[in-house]
């Protein structure tokens, strides 16, 4: 997170050929991937199927799993999967698991017609919402484990590659889908989703398990333990104590309690305007005029596109001088940003106002990122990474996933206000767009008032 000192830009370009690199990337392919899968594919067809706004936006909440998903990341940290563990490692047998699971549901879901059975849909949604959940928990454990105390300069790279490779998952498969989806329809082209999957598990398959001081720094935790509570270390007790209390306790412990709920708060409220925006995006262009196929050359490809230019860009940034000024200048950029959606609501299908909209957005949206993933990896301590990542992570995810399934109840709401009818620069999606860009202010202020606990954290690992 701190400001890399005497490092040039060669340096800065030579430190992205790490292999290890390649493995966060291919691992946040698989990340990325299913958020296209149940969220921007299941939007465009449960519009095609003539579904509501307000019913789009709710099918949404199956994603309140990701804002969770810290319940039961203590799991994933200390349980070892029988014969997958022995096979593939600790992190890699949960995603080949997850990736499974996947699969089958995917399959399962070509089969449906959510105009006719949405109960059953949704439920299978529900269930890939749940393994890409766990399978978020056990990636990002990964790119942590990757990188020992002593390699935070790297943060910055691991989470460039994390970005991009989750935009790639999320953006290249969505690009083929709307192309094919007036063609070969949605069925078909979640017959195809379910390749992508299988190509996914290949790549687990071929990256290779991180080496980490994991299981010793777990054994000291239970050996401490274990003395408070007058117990053998091979106590249940202990074991459930160690896996569920500490990983916890270790990270109020380590940024003092009132520090700790700041930073908490201000990861819930970093990214509250930007899921807001996203829920409804699909349903925005469909709306204003435009096709699949626009959709998918714009949104998806040519956005994977800037998203890659613009996250090395970021993270190159980052590398030189920190992520505290990519926070707050990304933050604001990315409010910014949402204001070229309603100048898009305002003049309708502009094929080349919706060029610069994607551009603009990607660069604002990688630039902010980066710094907020290098952020959350900076927090996480090495003993219990999966669970302390994904204790931050699920509380940016509550407002990605859970607050903005109302997203599409919130533009039905503003359509009522009569008085917005009578402004011919306003309307209710333009208004909407405002709003999303409100939402950002309160994590603005957030990153000034913990500017100070920012510069000591520079200073501690400076003297390391």
């Amino acid at each position: 997170m701190s400001q890399v000192p005497n490092v040039g830009w060669r340096e800065t370009f030579n430190s992205y050929l790490d292999r290890r690199l390649l493995w966060v990337f291919l691992l946040g392919c698989a990340s990325g991937f299913p958020f296209m899968l149940i969220g921007s594919n299941m939007s465009g067809w449960l519009k095609d199927a003539g579904l509501t706004r307000t019913a789009i936006g709710l099918f949404g909440s199956i994603f309140a799993v990701y804002a969770i998903n810290w319940m039961w990341a203590p799991l994933v940290d200390r349980i070892k999967l029988p014969v997958l563990h022995r096979c593939f490692g600790q992190r890699r047998s949960w995603i080949l698991l997850t990736q499974s699971i996947m699969l089958v549901c995917t399959l399962l879901i070509a089969n449906t017609d959510p105009s006719f059975n949405l109960w059953l849909t949704s439920l299978l949604a529900f269930t890939i919402a749940l393994a890409s959940a766990t399978q978020d928990i056990a990636i990002d454990a990964f790119r942590i484990d990757s990188f020992g105390e002593e390699e935070k300069s790297k943060l910055p790279q691991a989470a460039a590659m994390a970005v991009i490779g989750w935009w790639t998952g999320y953006s290249l498969p969505g690009y083929f889908a709307f192309i094919n989806a007036d063609t070969i329809g949605w069925n078909g082209v979640y017959y195809g989703m379910a390749a992508f999957v299988g190509l996914l598990i290949l790549f687990t398959l071929f990256v290779g398990e991180p080496a980490s001081q994991r299981d010793a720094l777990q054994a000291q935790a239970e050996s401490r333990y274990a003395k408070r509570l007058n117990k053998g270390e091979s106590s249940i007790l202990v074991w459930f104590t160690v896996t569920i209390v500490e990983p916890f306790a270790e990270f109020f412990r380590r940024n003092g309690v009132k520090v700790a709920l700041t930073l908490l708060l201000f990861v819930f409220l970093f990214k509250v305007g930007e899921a807001f925006l996203g829920r409804m995006s699909i349903v925005f262009y469909k709306e204003v005029g435009f096709s699949n196929e626009q959709i998918g050359t714009y949104s998806k490809l040519i956005g994977w596109g800037a998203t890659v230019i613009f996250t090395l860009i970021g993270s190159a940034i980052n590398v030189r001088f920190g992520v505290v000024k990519g926070l707050l200048i990304g933050g604001i950029a990315m409010a910014a940003s949402n204001l070229m959606f309603a100048v898009m609501a305002q003049v309708g299908p502009n094929e080349h106002l919706f060029l610069a909209t994607i551009i603009v957005d990607n660069f604002t949206s990688a630039f902010a990122t980066i710094a907020f993933v290098s952020f959350l990896t900076f927090l996480t301590g090495r003993a219990f990474s999966a669970t302390q990542y994904a204790l931050l992570a699920s509380l940016g995810n509550l407002s990605r996933t859970t607050l903005s399934s109302f997203s599409g109840s919130l533009v039905d709401w503003i359509e009522q206000f009569e008085w917005m009818h009578q402004i011919s620069w306003l309307n209710p999606w333009s208004f909407f767009f405002i709003l999303t860009t409100i939402m950002v202010i309160p994590s603005l202020l957030m990153i000034i008032g913990l500017k100070g606990h920012f510069r000591k954290l520079e200073e501690a690992q400076k003297q390391q």
